[in-house]
């Protein structure tokens, strides 16, 4: 399959949230700005600090045309839960367990075994704006999604 690029049409896709609700994300696509940061591992060193910038900058997304952001790893709910509560996450974390939303978005592997570190933004009419791959750089992730974002909220007519 192929990866999703800057100008696509986000596809959409349903999970399960760490409350065990199932979130349809083309309820947002479309409507709102999104950010979907794939990462690797839930209560793992940089994946623990990259929510924790995106939960540090909520608020910022937020504020950017109503934005919604989703952390999405293959931890299971039950993970997803402790680590959502233990940080204080403020926004939903999406399990995906099989794969299959990290494969149709074109998530790739760092060196052929890890799963990626990539954040897709989509602006409020469903289109992917901005793709950011850094497996360390989690930083990275967030300051550039806030650009991202801003940039496009001021082309919106």
């Amino acid at each position: 399959m192929e990866s999703v690029k800057i100008g696509d049409r986000a596809p959409g896709f349903s999970l399960p949230s760490e409350s065990g609700e199932t979130v349809d994300i083309g309820g947002y696509i479309g409507r709102r700005p999104v950010v979907l940061f794939f990462y690797p591992r839930d209560n793992t060193a940089v994946c623990t600090r990259e929510a924790c910038a995106f939960r540090d900058s909520y608020d910022e997304f937020v504020n950017i045309d109503g934005a919604e952001v989703f952390g999405i790893s293959s931890d299971p709910v039950e993970s997803h839960k402790r680590f959502s509560s233990e940080y204080g996450l403020p926004f939903r974390l999406l399990s995906d367990e099989n794969g299959a939303v990290r494969e149709l978005y074109g998530v790739p592997k760092t060196l052929g075994i890890l799963p990626g570190r990539v954040t897709y933004v989509i602006d409020r009419k469903g289109i992917v704006v901005q793709i950011i791959s850094s497996q360390l750089g989690y930083k990275k992730h967030v300051g550039e999604a806030i650009k991202a974002l801003k940039t496009s909220d001021k082309e919106k007519p």
